[in-house]
């Protein structure tokens, strides 16, 4: 996908992030742990999931069986793991084109042997402990642990590959060693019960992999789900303080074109109802500034509040559907009309960013 004068436009660079995939999987590597390398955040961009399939990436990701279907469908040839609790409606895909998959549900379980059965195929399964951040997983270990002795001893054509856990996502509940020592406990009880080790302790995902850079990861953990720390890599120091310099945070470039420039009051001027998404806002009034609005807008990369101008000195006030309305009183640049703004992303804007249809993609 070549560069061209289509705006907004979202630049990506695969040399970059070939360097953040495998330096990621070398030092997860180097501390026994397997890498299943999460394409969903950039929507499986297909340039993008054939830098993953030609890594040292074990395992490749995602949550969308559309995104699986099509990767596989190009050529990958890494095990796919699916990361979303499957649905009963997509458990033919699942057993044709998936390897794994996460799961909690025992009605699920049967449903998946059912359809390996009648596809002459097998699918293995990761039963997933819900440890507090209370998304997906068994609350009860007993059940738990009876999901796990129905899968081994009863379901022929389902392997138990491991256990594993997601923090962070719903409950923002912070992944330590206690979390993960109380997986790895969950682990050794089913491992008691079925008389044999599990290949697979998963620790979760990004936030996870904070453990890996300060060397606090209980050593049976031995695979992580990694998309944001790898992609972007912004997260680990702008919300935990990890230097991860070693990483670039600038593979993805979103280029977005100043469609007015004006001196406007910073309040606005009227009696004050709800916006285009049926909220009330608050104003600061700090008198007349200097404002850009530039083509681009919610509906493009979600919460425009977590887009990051390259230029420091551009401050984003809001947006609406489509203009992201920025003050740039401050800006040293004599900013103009049909002038080109360079933005980083992070995770919640990303996977906005690229599933929008009104979004080039140029990869390079």
């Amino acid at each position: 996908m070549p560069a061209n004068n289509r705006y907004p436009q979202l630049e990506v660079d695969l040399k970059k992030l070939r360097h953040n995939i495998d330096t990621m999987a070398a030092l997860c590597q180097q501390k026994g742990i397997n890498i299943a390398g999460v394409i969903k955040g950039f929507h499986a961009i297909p340039e993008l999931v054939k830098e993953f399939d030609e890594s040292n990436c074990q395992y490749i990701a995602s949550s969308r069986m559309e995104q699986i279907i099509e990767s596989k469908k190009a050529g990958c040839n890494t095990p796919f793991i699916m990361i979303r609790i499957p649905m009963p409606s997509e458990i033919p895909d699942l057993v044709k084109y998936v390897d794994y998959s996460l799961n909690s549900e025992v009605s699920i379980l049967n449903k998946i042997n059912e359809e390996c059965l009648r596809q002459n195929k097998r699918h293995g399964v990761i039963l997933m402990a819900d440890l507090g951040d209370l998304r997906e997983g068994f609350w009860d270990k007993e059940e738990m642990l009876q999901a796990a002795l129905h899968v081994e001893k009863d379901l022929s054509h389902i392997d138990l590959m491991g256990v594993g856990t997601n923090l962070g996502c719903y409950g923002s509940i912070k992944a330590t060693p206690e979390k993960m020592n109380e997986l790895i406990d969950i682990a050794e009880r089913i491992e008691s019960a079925i008389g044999r080790k599990l290949e697979i302790i998963s620790g979760g995902a990004t936030t996870s992999a904070i453990m890996v850079f300060d060397g606090s990861m209980p050593e049976r953990i031995n695979h992580l789900r990694i998309g944001e720390g790898m992609i972007l890599a912004y997260d680990y120091g702008t919300l935990f303080g990890v230097d991860a310099s070693f990483l670039n945070q600038d593979v993805f470039t979103l280029k977005a074109q100043v469609i007015e420039v004006k001196d406007k009051p910073s309040h606005p001027v009227g009696e004050l109802s709800y916006d285009a998404f049926g909220r009330v806002q608050t104003y600061e009034d700090r008198g007349i500034r200097r404002r850009a609005l530039v083509a681009l807008g919610k509906v493009d990369i979600g919460d425009a509040d977590c887009l990051l101008p390259r230029n420091k000195s551009i401050e984003i006030l809001g947006a609406s559907s489509d203009h992201l309305i920025l003050d740039i009183e401050d800006c040293k640049d004599d900013l103009h009309v049909g002038d080109i703004l360079e933005f980083d992303l992070c995770y919640a804007t990303i996977v906005y960013a690229t599933s929008s249809k009104n979004i080039t993609i140029c990869v390079k």
